[in-house]
């Protein structure tokens, strides 16, 4: 496929996500919406109404069958992921899926083995990596102006919503992991995960997780439903600066700190000198362009050129693989488990049982 001939695409899943990514894809040049899929008649109508005429049904097999359809995009519940996106796959169509891929890591592989195979773009959601202050920030990681990174603590927090199927780690986590994912070029070796149910639903609606990266970069993620005040805040610490995103702020989403701390060279036996640098504070300029709009160019531009976009399936990959072994660690009372892409996972602690 040329980069500039059209590529259609098809929804599925007309709920929350669903018309963000039909609003975009509807207004992309070079793409056409060739239909809207979901399993209600009421989301289905909804589409209707906003975008009259549009192409609609209740039955995946019509998208499938459709010769003119490229890529399927998919905004589904995550425990339907798998089965559509490999339906979508054997159909010989490139595949956008919102994230988690999917809800288990064997599935996961089976996507990215089966993507490439049958050569196809197999691309995960995570909208992230493709907002433009995360994006700077990735600027200032590969420059090197923040030198050595050190540690990065992050705090996602709200009042609710409470999710009925699956716990506030595959509810909030995708979004920081991905972000420190892309930031650092690589994904975490092991978690290990403190979380409780405190409005007694069914999973846990707070969690404080742990990772270390082969780098030797260690994060805490601090994610909960349960907050008197929304917080989407990271702090980076390098050795020559440090930074702070806070995705909150309506302006300065990022301010870098000329701080630091320097070692001083002993003059006399056993002396330890430390002094601390305090200097600028900048905040840099950021394009003000919307994420999901970036995201569709990337996927259109995959799928056109066959180039692998940031949140390829093995991206995807990690990120669940991640949140099964943060999963695992928190029902082990906090134990570390290392996070195994092709296997298993280990519990590396003593709390583990």
């Amino acid at each position: 496929m040329t980069e500039s001939k059209q590529v259609n695409v098809a929804l599925v899943g007309y709920g929350y996500w669903g018309p963000n990514l039909l609003r975009n894809y509807r207004g992309m040049p070079g793409a056409e919406v060739k239909w809207v899929c979901d399993n209600g008649k009421r989301a289905l109508a909804r589409a209707q109404a906003q975008y009259p005429g549009i192409a609609t049904t209740g039955e995946m097999g019509d998208v499938l069958d459709d010769p003119d359809v490229d890529a399927v995009l998919i905004a589904t519940p995550i425990s339907t992921h798998y089965a559509l996106a490999k339906a979508a796959l054997e159909a010989g169509k490139h595949v956008f899926v919102e994230k988690p891929m999917t809800s288990d890591p064997g599935h996961a592989r089976e996507l990215v083995a089966l993507a490439g195979e049958r050569h196809l773009v197999l691309m995960v959601g995570h909208t992230f990596v493709f907002s433009p202050p995360v994006r700077k920030v990735k600027e200032l990681f590969d420059s090197g102006e923040l030198g050595d990174i050190y540690f990065i603590t992050t705090s996602r927090v709200n009042l609710g919503l409470h999710q009925k199927d699956v716990s506030v780690v595959w509810d909030l986590a995708p979004h920081d992991l991905s972000i420190l994912y892309y930031w650092l070029g690589q994904p975490a070796r092991s978690v290990s995960v403190l979380g409780r149910n405190c409005a007694k639903g069914r999973h846990p609606d707070v969690a404080f997780m742990n990772l270390r990266f082969p780098s030797g970069v260690i994060a805490e993620v601090q994610i909960s439903w349960l907050s008197p005040v929304k917080l989407r805040r990271t702090m980076v610490v390098g050795s020559k600066k440090m930074l702070l995103y806070d995705d909150t702020e309506s302006v300065e989403k990022v301010k870098v700190f000329d701080h630091g701390v320097q070692i001083h060279a002993p003059e006399d036996f056993g002396e330890f000198q430390l002094s601390y640098r305090t200097g600028d504070i900048v905040s840099p300029k950021i394009e003000a362009r919307e994420p999901l709009t970036i995201e569709a160019e990337a996927f259109l531009e995959a799928v056109r050129t066959g180039r692998t976009p940031i949140s390829d399936a093995r991206f995807g990959l990690e990120v669940v693989a991640s949140l099964q072994a943060a999963e695992t660690s928190m029902r082990g009372g906090g134990c570390e488990v290392e996070i195994d892409l092709d296997g298993d996972f280990v519990g590396v602690g003593d709390g583990c049982r």
